[in-house]
């Protein structure tokens, strides 16, 4: 049962990075970026660092996507 979900938390992981590096417009990336920082927060759930899946949902999945869509917004108005 660990091994079978520590496979498909590391295929999520493989994959949904792959669909960051895929993606090429920085607004875009942003959405896959925060699915990327989710499929890692569950693979460190697995295993057992609560700490950092926690920092790791904070930033990775919410702040960073955030900054990324506001720079881009504000270098696109100049």
């Amino acid at each position: 049962m660990t091994t079978a979900l520590l496979l498909v938390s590391l295929a999520l992981v493989a994959v949904s990075g792959l669909v960051v590096v895929a993606t090429g417009d920085p607004r875009r990336q942003a959405v896959p970026f925060s699915v990327f920082s989710l499929c890692l927060t569950v693979l460190f759930m697995v295993f057992q660092a609560p700490d950092v899946a926690l920092s790791e949902l904070a930033v990775g999945a919410a702040v960073l996507p955030l900054l990324v869509l506001l720079t881009v917004r504000r270098v696109g108005r100049r």
